[in-house]
């Protein structure tokens, strides 16, 4: 079943990088106690995700954080290595929180997972954002096909943020 506005998240383990190399960290760790604007791509360096996406958050950052949101943090089903990468290639490393989703349990656990695997990429997350107030999803959009984003993107996410902080 997909999560849904009002729901908690569930417990679920990302990687990051760290100074040591890639480190555990749960859903808790994360977003309990903050307003977090997550938003999830079928993978990092892929078209839409890489040209559109990505860079549509990092033009709105100020703003989305100037309405009261606490970090910005991007997941996808890559492991913290590329997500690492990307980071430093897009220009969001140290702006965005890099949450690699390596084995798609979060993406499993809140129902957002998609099976690309007929084209050759496996079962990868779907493409969303949402506004998560203390672990309680506030805000969700989920786009219909992987290559749309207007859902999803840091525009439409913006202009809701207002409305529910």
């Amino acid at each position: 079943m997909t999560i849904s506005v009002g729901d908690r998240l569930p417990e679920a383990k990302f990687f990051v990088m760290g100074p040591e190399g890639p480190q555990a960290k749960t859903t808790a760790e994360i977003f309990s106690g903050r307003k977090v604007a997550l938003f999830a791509v079928p993978g990092a360096y892929t078209p839409t995700c890489h040209q559109k996406h990505m860079p549509g958050f990092l033009q709105r950052l100020d703003e989305i954080k100037g309405k009261g949101v606490d970090a910005v943090c991007c997941t996808a089903v890559n492991d913290a290595f590329v997500m690492d990468q990307w980071g430093k290639d897009t220009g969001a490393a140290g702006k965005v929180e890099m949450l690699a989703d390596g084995d798609a349990e979060f993406a499993k656990a809140t129902g957002l997972e998609i099976d690309l695997t007929g084209r050759g990429l496996g079962v990868r997350s779907k493409r969303y954002s949402m506004l998560v107030d203390d672990g309680v999803v506030k805000v969700l959009n989920i786009d219909d096909a992987p290559p749309v984003h207007d859902k999803s993107s840091a525009e439409t996410l913006c202009s809701m943020i207002g409305d529910t902080i």
